[in-house]
């Protein structure tokens, strides 16, 4: 399977999908990602061109409800969504409990009703809730580019062995280019929309 082509970042079939960009991923917060700041100013970037051209936003935001969870608990300041991404009244908010944001939410549904085709991608962890949500987004049909630069990573240990955070970043990501999604960092992506 190839990757989508990437689409032209004007079309009113785009939307921006910015996922889990919240507190407790940044210094400070219950699970601190490497990267997380300069991720978050990247999904600014973005986030501010769809604003400015009047392209659908959707916000998703994890709340944990299983059994010893121990980061973006209910009701915790760390569970809400960081200010520099922050939603505005009139954007879309998807709340979910998975790692999959089409997982028993109605995100399926609100991009039917907006007629989207193709979306773009940033946000948290790339290793997990990105990766679910991109390989689901795929699957289902829709077209994905997926802002690098606007996502972030934590690292890893498997049998001994530790993954620093950059390379499972760029690994995850290496591994959706493959066929799922369609990779770019944000400048690039202004740059085809003319800014």
């Amino acid at each position: 399977m190839k990757p989508h082509p990437m689409e032209d970042p004007l079309d009113p079939t785009t939307a921006l999908l910015l996922i889990d960009i919240q507190n407790d991923y940044f210094p400070g917060g219950r699970a601190e990602l490497d990267r997380a700041d300069d991720a978050a100013t990247q999904a600014r970037e973005a986030l501010d061109h769809f604003r400015q051209h009047n392209l659908p936003v959707i916000h998703v935001r994890h709340i944990s409800v299983q059994p010893g969870a121990t980061f973006f608990l209910p009701n915790t300041p760390g569970s809400e969504t960081h200010t520099r991404v922050a939603p505005r009244p009139d954007e879309r908010v998807i709340l979910k409990h998975y790692p999959n944001s089409f997982r028993e939410t109605d995100l399926q549904k609100q991009l039917g009703a907006l007629g989207i085709k193709h979306l773009v991608v940033t946000g948290m962890m790339t290793l997990m809730c990105v990766d679910a949500t991109v390989r689901a987004a795929a699957d289902l049909g829709y077209s994905v580019t997926v802002l690098h630069d606007a996502c972030a990573a934590r690292a890893l240990e498997l049998n001994g062995v530790s993954v620093p955070a950059p390379q499972v970043h760029a690994a995850f990501l290496a591994a959706l280019g493959m066929a799922y999604a369609k990779l770019e960092s944000t400048s690039d992506f202004l740059a085809r929309a003319g800014r």
